[in-house]
């Protein structure tokens, strides 16, 4: 069946554009350098305004790990810069003064192009392969045959730069607003967990009853099966001091597999007793919204239940960050490649225990904290969602701004 190309669109191996659009290789619209190699001894030790800073393949990123004295190879100039190795053909722009290293591609664009569009094009459409083994190379003659299609003006190319740019600067101010509130946390729990006159000392082993946790490894889980499992490699990775039962997809194991592990219930805190590092020891997330769900802990966890109500709902998520608590953790962890706390010694780690009014009001306060970090990564979610759609329609004429 013959698909119907749109009237004023031509078919190309890049996709569908239109006709009025030229199809280039990159050599015919630029420059392609490649970065200087430098020796150690050209780099500073720190980092200072008033040095340049190379760009790094590894980072992908518009600054480097060191500064490096008297060195400029680029001033105040327009260019497209394109990662040789790790970060293989992915692009960014540089509209300052830089110097950048021999893992890297600079491209100036010749003066009827916009830098920025494609920088865009390249991010977007160019699939970037290579046909030899061993580590991933870009030369300048492979990456000049690379094909890119814009549209026939300078103006309108820079009017759809504009327009993307203006989404990355949203997403950028966003991006810095989550991570000033994420901060203010920070000092906010530093503040509320510090121990008063009047908290209260308990152990682990006084306060949580140790429920039975699961051994499955990570290979035998499914998708689709009744019961609900907790990998302490998600509680890592995936979770940061509660875990939402309604929310998150949860690997599975079969009814069958259930056997005597415990059922976990509203308010219980999951610990993950293995960490790769000393931060990650004592990690620990509490359930909440887990009703008509069965779920269990499993390998590598502690499932802890709070008998008597010592914690109010919201609370104990936030113990292990408890500085006084974090430092018995790190002391009693133990291992070479990954460490961990054994359950005799997490039984006897002493916790502050506030009054439960005081409870609630630090989780109160933490809650709506989270509550608006979420409601913000939610918003950061659509924005990056409205720019893809916008690069996918802007970069293919589907939508001309001129």
């Amino acid at each position: 069946m013959t698909t119907k190309i749109r009237e004023g669109y031509k078919q190309t191996e890049l996709g569908l554009f239109p006709d009025d659009w030229e199809k280039l290789e990159l050599k015919d619209i630029s420059d392609i350098s490649v970065g200087k190699d430098l020796v150690e001894s050209e780099f500073s030790s720190y980092q200072d305004d008033k040095f340049k800073f190379p760009v790094y393949s590894n980072t992908v990123s518009n600054e480097g790990l060191y500064g490096f004295y008297n060195y400029s190879e680029y001033t105040n100039e327009s260019l497209t810069v394109v990662g040789r190795g790790v970060g293989l053909g992915t692009a960014f722009k540089r509209e300052e003064s830089f110097g950048a290293i021999g893992r890297l591609l600079v491209i100036k664009p010749y003066f009827q192009y916009d830098f920025r569009y494609l920088t865009y094009f390249i991010n977007h459409k160019v699939n970037i392969h290579f046909e030899s083994g061993g580590i991933p190379q870009l030369t300048g003659v492979s990456f000049g045959k690379y094909k890119v299609i814009l549209p026939p003006t300078k103006s309108e190319q820079t009017a759809i730069a504009t327009a993307l740019s203006d989404a990355d600067a949203l997403i950028t101010s966003l991006e810095k607003l989550i991570e000033k509130k994420r901060a203010i946390k920070q000092g906010a729990m530093q503040e509320l967990f510090f121990p008063k006159y009047n908290w209260e000392e308990k152990t682990y082993g006084e306060i949580f009853l140790f429920l039975n946790s699961a051994t499955y490894s990570r290979a035998q889980l499914t998708e689709t099966d009744e019961i609900k499992y907790i990998h302490y490699g998600d509680i890592h990775t995936k979770w940061d001091f509660h875990l939402d039962i309604n929310n998150n997809s949860l690997p599975s194991i079969k009814e069958d597999q259930l056997k005597n592990y415990s059922i976990i219930k509203e308010g219980d805190v999951i610990m993950a007793d293995a960490s790769e590092d000393y931060n990650g020891v004592g990690k620990s997330v509490e359930v909440k919204n887990v009703v008509n769900t069965k779920v269990i802990a499993g390998l590598h966890t502690f499932l802890l239940r709070d008998v008597n109500g010592v914690f109010v709902n919201g609370f104990r998520s936030y113990i292990h960050i408890i500085r006084s608590v974090k430092k018995q953790f790190d002391e009693l962890a133990t291992g070479m490649k990954v460490y961990g706390v054994s359950r005799t010694n997490l039984k006897n780690v002493m916790i502050p225990v506030p009054p439960r009014e005081e409870q609630t009001l630090i989780a109160t306060i933490l809650s709506d904290m989270d509550a608006e970090i979420t409601a913000l990564e939610q918003k950061l979610g659509k924005y990056k969602m409205i720019k893809q759609g916008m690069m996918q329609e802007l970069l293919t004429g589907k939508i001309r701004l001129v």
